[in-house]
């Protein structure tokens, strides 16, 4: 990707990113996870580790209206690792992103054996029961993330057929496409950023047209009181936003409703249980994928 400073005269926006390249001393793989989760708390969209010395190096990528250097150094500070961290920052902008995901990251991918998810620019795919075209930009959930492939298995473990599917946080849309093809009979996608809700409503026309059953929506857990209630509800974020608003979507699903959150690491599980619990949800199980969790609730 181009480095280069933003210039005069122009305000960034949400397809702007800030690159931060993280190094570690001594390598430690753990320290760079947990860096990982506290910069998605703050924003932070996308990481990537070296393949030789995942502890060593990470990019992380973050809008850059949403970018904090105070907040950064909060999260540095409060790792619990014996490590010493540096950082340097360069400016990304706004770019085709679908090329460089193309370039540097997106490959082909098969989950449970039943779900092939590849770009539009991908020529060698292997055939799935189900077959999701993502075009990703900078929007996260391409399936390459552990949660992601959680949240995907969740969705093939479940009855879609003609139920109300909620994806809060939709990203690229690929849970609301699953759903909708798994027999989901209505399905809101709800996201905040404005440039990934647009990559999302392109993500369901690319995959479903015009016509579909979902819908994406930008905003944020206050639209959930606008839709009607959810038999399934989704949300792939992070463990703070989950648990600020989780009693929002438990107001939001019908009575004998499915939850299944993920975002958050297999040590975050009480917290987020707890929380649940308060909003009158009970826990019906949970799955883990290379320390990274997803868990499901259901509403009495």
């Amino acid at each position: 990707m181009e480095k280069q400073d933003i210039g005069p005269g122009r305000e960034p926006d949400m397809n702007d990113y800030y690159e931060l390249r993280f190094v570690f001393e001594p390598s430690d793989p753990d320290a760079a996870d947990y860096l990982a989760a506290l910069l998605a708390d703050i924003g932070f969209e996308s990481f990537v580790q070296s393949e030789t010395d995942p502890g060593k190096l990470m990019q992380a990528y973050v809008p850059a209206p949403l970018y904090s250097v105070e907040k950064v150094g909060d999260a540095v500070s409060a790792l619990p690792f014996g490590v010493s961290v540096s950082f340097d920052v360069s400016f990304v902008p706004g770019q085709d992103w679908n090329s460089e995901w193309e370039k540097h990251y997106f490959k082909p991918i098969v989950i449970e054996g039943r779900v092939v998810v590849h770009s539009s620019f991908h020529t060698d795919v292997p055939e799935a029961e189900y077959d999701i075209l993502i075009d990703p930009r900078m929007a996260f959930g391409t399936g390459h993330h552990p949660t992601t492939t959680l949240m995907l298995k969740s969705i093939l473990d479940n009855d879609m057929t003609g139920k109300t599917v909620i994806d809060m946080g939709t990203g690229t849309a690929i849970l609301a496409i699953l759903a909708a093809m798994r027999g989901a009979a209505v399905v809101k996608g709800i996201e905040i950023d404005p440039a990934a809700a647009d990559n999302a409503a392109d993500n369901v026309a690319l995959n479903l047209g015009e016509s579909s059953v979902v819908e994406i929506m930008r905003g944020d857990a206050s639209r959930l009181t606008e839709l009607p209630e959810a038999d399934m509800f989704l949300a792939n974020i992070n463990r703070n936003i989950i648990t600020s608003d989780i009693v929002k979507y438990a107001a939001a699903m019908k009575s004998g409703a499915i939850l299944t959150v993920s975002g958050f690491y297999v040590a975050d599980r009480p917290v987020v249980e707890l929380a649940a619990r308060e909003a009158g949800l009970l826990s019906s199980g949970s799955d883990e994928m290379n320390d990274w969790s997803s868990m499901t609730f259901i509403k009495p």
